[in-house]
């Protein structure tokens, strides 16, 4: 078994520095995780002590059942691929990627077959006799996978290793690492900053803040189904639209936002009950939201339960197959992703309305999502 286990695991720097918080979780046996959050947030820590390249202040690391708290780096059986790729510049590409196996004194004849091996799944057979110097970011970073691949780890660490690369280089990378695991069938623990690259790597993906963990869930339930505020408004690329207002204490049932009121559905208004006359914060992502022109129609779409409201476009980007509409309404701003067609200009006035199903309430004091 190669999972990977925390159970209440903290680590603390000089002057009272939090960057892991009793994090307990697992990762499943032959698992691609993910673990996301911004810079500063404890996810490459917490790799790190994984990694035994940090000691925890309290709690305890488990790689598989056995307790790795006080053993060795090198008796982990893990490998670890870094964001600056680590590659000794005088050796060639076969030898980077042989080095740790010579250490290791693994006979030459088998050296040379995991190498091979490595480089045939990788598609580097031709590189292997050139030096870092001459290989591109993204050969190089698959120079440094493969430096992983022959080791036969039990665990792979992969510490934002895509960050220097290039756009395109890294839809690339993401779809080689994605079907190396399929073919290895090895456990992955992968830590970004990007949720995109979270989104489309990770079986589950974990959502890291302030060194606490706020979710651990597959990337369709942290979209739709996000715990609290934070992680509504980490994953998704462009963020979800938020609203800050009140739940009528008086049937109807409505959400009052500024300049306009949102009338809730009898079994939305049913779960927002016990907020009724408190603080809410709505959450719409941008394709929740319906442009129209004139007197609403785009009314009928959303069957008449949510009233529109105007609003004028302050700018439009042209992405090809979709429309990114960043929209001033009042003193609120919010940003629509529509289809391509009958897109609307900067300067000109629309009307704006929400889809009632993809709505999304959360406690303005707790932050916690309620509806």
């Amino acid at each position: 078994m190669s999972r990977v286990s925390f159970k209440e695991l903290t680590k603390l720097y000089d002057k009272g520095v939090v960057a892991v918080d009793h994090v307990t979780f697992e990762v499943a046996d032959r698992e691609f995780f993910v673990l996301v959050g911004p810079s500063g947030c404890g996810k490459s820590t917490t790799l790190r002590l994984v990694a035994g390249l940090e000691e925890p202040t309290s709690g305890e690391i488990y790689i598989g059942d056995r307790m790795v708290n006080n053993i060795e780096p090198r008796d982990r059986d893990i490998a670890m691929v870094f964001q600056n790729y680590a590659l000794y510049p005088h050796m060639s590409a076969q030898e980077n990627m042989a080095f740790a196996l010579k250490l290791r004194k693994v006979p030459k004849d088998e050296i040379r077959k995991r190498v091979d091996e490595a480089a045939r799944i990788l598609g580097i057979m031709e590189l292997l006799s050139r030096k870092p110097a001459a290989l591109s970011g993204g050969q190089r970073q698959r120079v440094a996978v493969g430096r992983a691949i022959v080791r036969h780890p039990r665990v792979f660490l992969f510490d934002e290793p895509l960050s220097n690369l290039d756009a395109k280089l890294r839809v690339g990378m993401r779809t080689e690492l994605a079907r190396i695991h399929r073919r290895l069938e090895t456990t992955v623990f992968y830590v970004t900053h990007d949720q995109i690259e979270a989104m489309t790597l990770g079986q589950r993906i974990g959502v890291m803040k302030d060194g606490r963990l706020l979710q651990v869930a597959d990337s369709m339930t942290l979209y739709n189904q996000p715990a609290n505020k934070f992680v509504a408004g980490f994953i998704g690329s462009p963020p979800m639209n938020f609203f800050s207002g009140r739940i009528d204490e008086q049937a109807p049932a409505g959400f009052s936002a500024g300049t306009f009121r949102l009338e809730l559905a009898p079994a939305l208004a049913g779960r927002l009950a016990p907020f009724r006359g408190k603080s809410v914060v709505l959450g719409i992502r941008p394709e929740g939201i319906v442009l129209g022109n004139g007197d609403c129609p785009a009314r009928r779409a959303l069957q008449g339960t949510v009233p529109c409201f105007p609003a004028g476009v302050e700018v439009v980007e042209q992405m090809g197959n979709e429309v990114i509409v960043y929209l001033k309404a009042g003193d609120a701003t919010l940003v629509a992703r529509v289809p391509p067609r009958d897109t609307p200009r900067p300067g000109e006035s629309v009307t704006v309305g929400f889809m009632p199903d993809r709505l999304h309430f959360f406690d303005a004091q707790t932050e916690a999502r309620i509806a």
